[in-house]
C-alpha cells in the first residue's frame, strides 16, 4: 500500500505542479512550449484494455442464485457474480462477433467519469486487487487540484474503432472533451494514454483528420493538445492478442481458458492488438477520401517493401505462431499451405500432422485463419472481423505501422528488460471447441537469447533488450523511429542519486528504421531509466523515448519513478530561464516527504541535504519522521 501511495503521489503532482505551485508562470520562448498560464492545463486520461468498468443496462434473472443483474449493476468487474452466476455474467459480457450487438438477454455499457477507471471491482478484498487510479485521485484531492482539471474518457474496450463511433459517438465526444477543456480552463490538454488507449488515441487523430478541414487540422491539434505521453503502447501489436484468440487468456479471473477464448473472440477489439509487420502499409485512406473514393486496381490489403520478403520473421524475433494441423487433401485454402504440403508429402502419406509457421504479416492479413479454417469454427468469424472492421475501415487500417503523431511534444514511455513472450507452438488438443487448441511451447525473449518454456535456446532475431512481460520490445520500441538522425542519450539510476552513476552521450547518430541502444555500462544491482531525446530534427517539436528497466506493463502507470520524471519535465517546461529543451538528469534528490527515510547505518535521516528528522504526532517509526527541509518548489529549482 505504501508503494501505491508513493506512486500515485508522484503522478498527481504532474498536474498539481502546474495548477497550484506555478499559477501564472511564463513559458519558455520556444515553439515547443506552451505560451500561457500552466494553471489552465487539463489532463486527459485514456485507459487501456479492460481498464474501464462496464455496467448492466438490462434486467436479467439468474436461476439458482439470488444475485440477478439489474440496470447499473457492475458487470466488469464483479467477481461475486462471476463466481455465483457465471452464465449470466457471460451473457452480459459477450458480443455478437458479426455485428457487435449485445446478447438478447443482457447488454452492458461503459461507466462514465473518473469512477469508471479508479477501481474495477470495489470491495474490501477485491478493491485493492483491481485498483487502477483510485489512490492517485486521493492524492490529487490532497494537492488541491480542481475537479475539472482531470478528465477520464472511458470507452467500451470490447468494440472495434468503427463501432465505438457508430454506437457511442466516442470520437465525437472525445473531440468535444478537448474543446470543452480548452473553453473551461483556457489552455490545452496533456494526454496520458496507456496500452490500448494509445491505439484509441491514434485512431482519433486519423478520424479527426477527416472530420476537420485539412488547413485547420494542425491548428486544432496545437490549440488543444500540448503533449502526448504514450505509456506502454503496443505500436506493432502484442503477441498475447493471438494467444488469446487461439487458446484464451484468463487474466487471473476464475474462468476457464475456453470461456476466456469465447469472450475474447466475440470482442472485435482483440484484433486491434494483433501483431503486424513494420514493412507493410495499407492504402492511404485520407487521400482516398479526397480522390472521390475511386476503386483501386491493386486491391491488396498490404503493400510491403522488399525488406519484408528478404528478412526473416517480418522483423520480429521469431515466427509468432507455429501450429500443427491434421493431414488433409485440401491444399488451396491457404497459399503457403500448398508449399508446406508438397514439402511434407511423406508426412501426409503417413497421416502425420503438418507444422505451419506464421509471421506477423501473415497474422495481420488473415493467412493464419485461412489455414486453419477447416479445423477451427472461429476462423470464419475472425476473418470477417479482420476484413470488415480493420482492413476495410473507412478511417484507416489500424494494423499498419505508426508514424509520429503530429503533436508538439511526444513522449513514448515503456518498461523493458523483462522476460516476454514472443512466439507460440500450438497443436490440436483432441477436445471440442473452444478448447480444441493447446499450447505445446512458448518462446520468450531474454537479453541476447530466445528461449523456449523448457529453457532451450531457440534460433531467431534475439536483441539485447527485451519487453515488459506483455508487449515485446520490438513493438514497444517502434517509437524510436520517431527520433531524428542525432539523438542525446542519458542513462540514470531510477532511485534518488547524486549523479555519480549518470551516463551521457550527445549527438548519437541514428539511422531511420534501425534500433538505437545505449552502449553504456550498467551496475547489475541498479535499475536504470534511459532517455533518448531529440528536439532538433523537427522544428518546433520535441520527441523523447524513456525506457524503464524491470517495469511491468500493467503496473507502469503506478511507477513512482515515471511520475517523478513526468513532474520534473513539466516543471522544467514552465521555467522562463530553462537553458535546455529537456529537464536535466544530473541529479535526483527527494522531492516529497515520502522520499525521505531513516539511515540506520548512520543513525540519521538519509539525504541530509534535503531531509531532516521532524517528529509529528502519530509517527510510528523513525523513517516516517524524516521529512523534507524545504518546500517542493524550492527543491525543484535545481532542475531548471
Amino acid at each position: 500500500m505504501a508503494a501505491d501511495l508513493k506512486s500515485v503521489t508522484a503522478l498527481c503532482t504532474v498536474l498539481a505542479v502546474v495548477i497550484l505551485l506555478f499559477r501564472g508562470g511564463a513559458a519558455v520562448e520556444d515553439e515547443t512550449e506552451f505560451h500561457g498560464d500552466y494553471s489552465k492545463l487539463s489532463g486527459i486520461i485514456i485507459p487501456g484494455f479492460a481498464s474501464t468498468q462496464l455496467r448492466a443496462w438490462s434486467m436479467l434473472d439468474c436461476p439458482y442464485t439470488p444475485l440477478d443483474f439489474n440496470p447499473l449493476d457492475l458487470v466488469w468487474l464483479d467477481t461475486t457474480k462471476l463466481l455465483s452466476a457465471v452464465n449470466c455474467w457471460f451473457k452480459c459480457m459477450v458480443l455478437d462477433p458479426y455485428n457487435q450487438t449485445d446478447h438478447p438477454e443482457c447488454k452492458s455499457r461503459p461507466d462514465s467519469g473518473l469512477s469508471a477507471i479508479t477501481e474495477l471491482d470495489p470491495g474490501y478484498i477485491t478493491g485493492p486487487l483491481s485498483t487502477v487510479w483510485k489512490e492517485w485521485l486521493k492524492w490529487c484531492v490532497e494537492f488541491g487540484i480542481e475537479a475539472n482539471a482531470i478528465v477520464a474518457v472511458p470507452y467500451d474496450w470490447r468494440l472495434s474503432p468503427t463501432k465505438l463511433e457508430e454506437r457511442d459517438l466516442y470520437f465525437h465526444k472525445l473531440k468535444l472533451t478537448f474543446e470543452t477543456a480548452l473553453k473551461l480552463r483556457g489552455g490545452p490538454s496533456i494526454v496520458f494514454a496507456h496500452s490500448m488507449g494509445n491505439n484509441v488515441f491514434r485512431y482519433f487523430l486519423e478520424w479527426l483528420r477527416l472530420e476537420i478541414a485539412p488547413k485547420h487540422y494542425f491548428e486544432w491539434l496545437d490549440q488543444h493538445i500540448h503533449a502526448y505521453f504514450a505509456v506502454g503502447a503496443p505500436l506493432l501489436g502484442s503477441v498475447e492478442a493471438i494467444k488469446s484468440t487461439l487458446s484464451g487468456v484468463t487474466f487471473g479471473l476464475p474462468i476457464s481458458e475456453g470461456t476466456a477464448r469465447l469472450l475474447s473472440n466475440s470482442f472485435p477489439s482483440s484484433l486491434w492488438l494483433m501483431p503486424f509487420s513494420k514493412n507493410c502499409k495499407g492504402d492511404n485512406t485520407f487521400w482516398t477520401h479526397f480522390s472521390g473514393g475511386a476503386a483501386k486496381k491493386d486491391k491488396r490489403v498490404y503493400h510491403c517493401t522488399d525488406e519484408e520478403y528478404e528478412s526473416k520473421y517480418s522483423g520480429w524475433p521469431t515466427n509468432i505462431i507455429n501450429i500443427e494441423i491434421p493431414s488433409t487433401n485440401s491444399r488451396d485454402a491457404y497459399a503457403s499451405v500448398t508449399e508446406a504440403v508438397q514439402a511434407n508429402m511423406t508426412n501426409l502419406e503417413c497421416g502425420l500432422p503438418t507444422l505451419l509457421s506464421f509471421t506477423a504479416r501473415e497474422l495481420a492479413d488473415g493467412s493464419l485463419f485461412k489455414a486453419i479454417n477447416d479445423y477451427d469454427p472461429d476462423s470464419k468469424r475472425m476473418l470477417h472481423q479482420l476484413k470488415k472492421l480493420y482492413h476495410d475501415d473507412p478511417v484507416m487500417n489500424p494494423l499498419t505501422p505508426w508514424e509520429r503523431p503530429p503533436i508538439k511534444n511526444v513522449f513514448c514511455i515503456y518498461g523493458s528488460h523483462l522476460k516476454t513472450e514472443v512466439g507460440y507452438y500450438f497443436a490440436p488438443s483432441g477436445k471440442p471447441y473452444p478448447d480444441n487448441w493447446i499450447i505445446t511451447d512458448i518462446i520468450y525473449e531474454t537479453e541476447g537469447n530466445l528461449v523456449s518454456r523448457s529453457g532451450t535456446v531457440v534460433d531467431g532475431n534475439a536483441g539485447p533488450i527485451t519487453g515488459d512481460e506483455t508487449v515485446p520490445y520490438h513493438s514497444l520500441s517502434w517509437c524510436k523511429n520517431w527520433l531524428g538522425p542525432k539523438v542525446n542519450i542519458t542513462m540514470a539510476p531510477q532511485p534518488e542519486h547524486d549523479g555519480s552513476d549518470v551516463h551521457v552521450e550527445l549527438n548519437v547518430e541514428h539511422e531511420h528504421g534501425s534500433d538505437i541502444i545505449a552502449n553504456m555500462t550498467k551496475s547489475p544491482r541498479v535499475k536504470y531509466i534511459t532517455f533518448y531525446e531529440d528536439s532538433e530534427s523537427i522544428t518546433g517539436k520535441r520527441t523523447a523515448v524513456w525506457e524503464l528497466d524491470k517495469t511491468n506493463h500493467r503496473n507502469i502507470v503506478r511507477s513512482p519513478v515515471l511520475m517523478r520524471e513526468l513532474w520534473l519535465q513539466m516543471w522544467h517546461d514552465i521555467q522562463p530561464g530553462a537553458k535546455s529543451k529537456f529537464v536535466t538528469k544530473a541529479k535526483r534528490g527527494p522531492l516529497r516527504d515520502a522520499d525521505c527515510y531513516w539511515d540506520y547505518g548512520k543513525a540519521c535521516c538519509a539525504w541530509q541535504e534535503y531531509c531532516e528528522y521532524r517528529y509529528s504526532f502519530g509517527d510510528v517509526h523513525l523513517g516516517q519522521s524524516c521529512r523534507l527541509r524545504n518546500t517542493s518548489a524550492n527543491m525543484l529549482l535545481q532542475y531548471i
